[in-house]
């Protein structure tokens, strides 16, 4: 059996974790399974996941295999277009300024804030009485 050969990226997003694997192809992206277009119904979230592979212009030269675990569908969509830009990057090191100028390889750090001790919520606090 002939082994196929991939590049490995992994993307992370507030707490969902991609691991992604790009295969020669001819552009499907299967994520835990399920085609992209089945498990992603709203077309903002399928604009994130290809926006790697549109600006690099290589969509029709890849197929992608995705894992996903943890977090909601906007964190998992993030994490599946950063670990697709890392796996490019691993596929052709001359991408990686054109990437990096879009961001695409920036892990964006933002995440839900803890709750604090005698708060609602984060910052949240309770209505003040005077009386």
């Amino acid at each position: 059996m002939e082994k196929q050969t991939y590049f490995y990226g992994t993307g992370r997003r507030k707490t969902a974790v991609a691991r992604v694997r790009l295969f020669a192809g001819d552009g499907a992206i299967i994520i835990n399974g399920v085609p992209y277009e089945e498990l992603l119904p709203r077309l903002e979230h399928r604009q994130t996941i290809l926006q790697p592979l549109l600006v690099t212009d290589s969509i029709r030269k890849y197929n992608a295999v995705v894992k996903v675990a943890g977090g909601g569908i906007s964190g998992q969509s993030g994490a599946i277009s950063h670990g697709i830009a890392r796996a490019l990057v691993r596929a052709d090191d001359g991408l990686k300024p054109l990437l990096r100028q879009y961001g695409l390889l920036t892990r964006d750090a933002r995440a839900k804030e803890r709750k604090k001790v005698g708060l609602k919520r984060a910052r949240k606090a309770p209505q003040y009485t005077k009386r």
